[in-house]
């Protein structure tokens, strides 16, 4: 069984469309307190890409680092210094056409003037073995 799918996720990366994503997978860290309006903004702007389910996230616990350079205005730390927060690493899935949408709601609520905002094309699992 594990050579068919095989066979049939190569026969999906060789067509054409594997240039133009169905679907990506976001992933966004974001402090704990801006979980639920991240995750109500970024549900009202997408469809459901899973029958009968909606606000479909994972979420776990991370440690986020950096340091504020000169000109920034960090939510959380000094410019110039290293800092260290405790954050909430968000992943979902959505339709490639709601991209646009999807990341400008996750920017309207997001606390960080520089979000780390991750898009990976994605191959979804009913296009490899059928409904």
């Amino acid at each position: 069984m594990l050579c068919w799918q095989m066979s049939k996720i190569t026969a999906i990366l060789k067509r054409n469309d594997i240039m133009e994503p169905k679907a990506y997978k976001i992933s966004v860290a974001i402090p704990a307190e801006f979980r639920d309006e991240l995750l109500d903004a970024v549900n009202s702007s997408m469809r459901q890409l899973y029958p009968g389910y909606d606000r479909a996230f994972s979420i776990t616990r991370t440690e986020g680092t950096w340091r504020s350079l000169e000109g920034s205005d960090p939510f959380i730390g000094k410019v110039g210094e290293i800092t260290t927060a405790e954050e909430l690493r968000i992943e979902f899935v959505i339709a490639a056409d709601d991209l646009k949408k999807v990341i400008s709601a996750i920017r309207k609520v997001h606390p960080y003037e520089e979000p780390g905002i991750d898009i990976l094309p994605m191959i979804l699992w009913k296009d490899v073995i059928g409904p």
